[in-house]
């Protein structure tokens, strides 16, 4: 076989190896967990395309989750002291990053749907998840980021980061576990909050071995606002219909439990390209400025392998 048939791995078939280096790359510092302390370097109000927690030892950047909390639930203070701090680089940030790739950091960058994919390659018997709990992120979303912080104050006019201090299990695996074992000084503080979000994580954990990426689709406030942009993005996915045969190879590989097919750019999508390289049919494509690809035709055989 000649060099030009030899088949080439495309970035896509090899997502997994990306999915762990940019978990490493957004949690980079090492030496903060030979301390036992929350790396509090100059990047660290840099917002990170993911759902990683700014306290984790080795994060480099802030969750862009939690720092729209923070900008909800200290605007009613910065507005009673006339100041004008309305958490527009946040919000910018979001909005930016979903106009050009939609929801793709969910499926290539964010370290906690990484441990998701990985707990789900657990052998135990699996359950889907009932499509409708997909519109739940959005509640979560309007209640715990937005409403309760910025309407739930306390006397100076502060709110609460209502999500990350109730719900998000990425807080407590990538932080509250550490940092308590690692630094003896935290293990007195221990309360109730603490072994709730345990019993809350080991609740999570159990559902990602049984079910595909449930905190994704149906808590994960970062994906809903991702989502909203996936049908307007620069990037875009299509389905050929004449080509598409109904098999439903791409929805039984899909980590999402998505029929592409029926909308290719669905806000449950979160952009993996694994259809793209499942499809046998060469129907599922994506396009990117302008630069369009689809996976070879697999019934088509090569000259050398015939």
């Amino acid at each position: 076989m000649g060099a030009k048939d030899k088949a080439v791995r495309k970035p896509r078939e090899k997502r997994a190896w990306y999915q762990a280096a940019l978990a490493l790359g957004i949690n980079a510092w090492l030496p903060s967990w030979f301390k036992g302390e929350i790396f509090q370097g100059g990047v660290k109000g840099v917002c990170v395309p993911a759902l990683n927690c700014y306290s984790c030892p080795s994060a480099i950047g802030a969750c862009p989750i939690g720092a729209l909390q923070t900008s909800f639930a200290g605007l009613r203070f910065n507005l009673s002291i006339a100041e004008k701090k309305f958490g527009l680089y946040v919000a910018g940030f979001l909005g930016a990053v979903g106009s050009v790739v939609g929801r793709m950091p969910c499926g290539w960058v964010c370290p906690f749907g990484f441990i998701q994919e990985l707990l789900h390659k657990i052998p135990t018997p699996k359950v889907r998840m009932p499509r409708f709990m997909s519109y739940f992120r959005y509640v979560v979303l309007a209640t715990m980021v937005v409403a309760l912080p910025l309407l739930i104050v306390d006397q100076f006019g502060f709110g609460q980061t209502w999500f990350c201090k109730w719900i998000c299990p990425a807080g407590t695996l990538e932080a509250g576990l550490p940092l308590v074992i690692l630094n003896t000084d935290l293990r007195p503080l221990i309360g109730f909050m603490y072994y709730w979000k345990i019993g809350l994580l080991v609740l999570f954990i159990g559902w990602f071995i049984l079910s595909r990426r449930p905190f994704c689709r149906a808590i994960c406030p970062l994906g809903a606002i991702f989502g909203l942009f996936n049908k307007a993005s620069l990037f875009r996915m299509a389905v050929d219909d004449e080509k598409c045969t109904l098999c439903d190879k791409c929805y039984k590989d899909c980590p999402v439990e998505i029929k592409i097919y029926e909308s290719p750019n669905s806000p449950d999508c979160v952009r993996c390209l694994k259809c793209v390289s499942s499809c046998k049919f060469g129907a599922i494509s994506y396009e990117f400025l302008g630069k369009r690809e689809v996976a070879r035709d697999l019934r088509v055989k090569s000259p050398a392998s015939s």
